[in-house]
């Protein structure tokens, strides 16, 4: 399938990739974090040094990683895709099912960036606070989440955008054309 592109503003393009980039950053830097307090609470142990709540701080960094992570990994077609059926269509029938895929998925991911933002929300209103060692307010981590589902919500909307005036799918790498590129693949995903 050629690959067409929906001509977007360059401003509202750059901002929206720019976003993007910016969860991925901020997951790997969540991701960087899980390993310096796994590492301090490993080496604490040897030598008698205790992280006060350690594990529920890498626990959020990893909610935190996972979520904002979503729309990087989306965006850039790197999300798992099972394309059983989409692969074996082409025409206006591909496109439907697409449509189909995009709207369905801009409903639950809508319904989940609602209500993570609701109950962060409701935790910053709420004073709730964490019920281990160290007292946090429970929006703060809840940030990552919610934040993550709601950038996630946008990349959907981008991309349901993007298809349903013709764009080719950007969240779909093009079919490899060679064997090594087969095993480019493979060895990617593989990492």
């Amino acid at each position: 399938m050629a690959s067409t592109t929906v001509p977007v503003p360059g401003r509202l393009r750059r901002a929206l990739d720019g976003l993007y980039l910016l969860a991925g950053w901020l997951a790997g830097l969540f991701l960087i974090a899980i390993l310096l307090l796994m590492m301090g609470l490993s080496l604490g142990r040897e030598i008698g040094v205790n992280i006060p709540a350690g594990d529920d701080f890498a626990s959020w960094c990893m909610a935190a990683t996972a979520f904002l992570g979503l729309a990087h990994t989306f965006k850039h077609g790197d999300m798992i895709r099972v394309g059983l059926l989409v692969d074996r269509l082409s025409g206006r029938a591909r496109w439907l099912v697409e449509m189909f895929a995009l709207l369905t998925g801009t409903g639950f991911v809508g319904y989940f960036a609602w209500y993570a933002a609701v109950m962060t929300w409701q935790s910053w209103q709420f004073a709730d606070t964490s019920t281990g060692v160290v007292a946090v307010p429970l929006w703060i981590p809840q940030l990552g989440y919610a934040g993550g589902l709601a950038i996630l919500l946008v990349a959907f909307v981008d991309e349901l955008v993007h298809v349903a005036a013709g764009g080719t799918p950007r969240y779909e790498k093009p079919p490899p054309k060679t064997a090594d590129e087969v095993i480019e693949r493979a060895m990617e995903s593989a990492v």
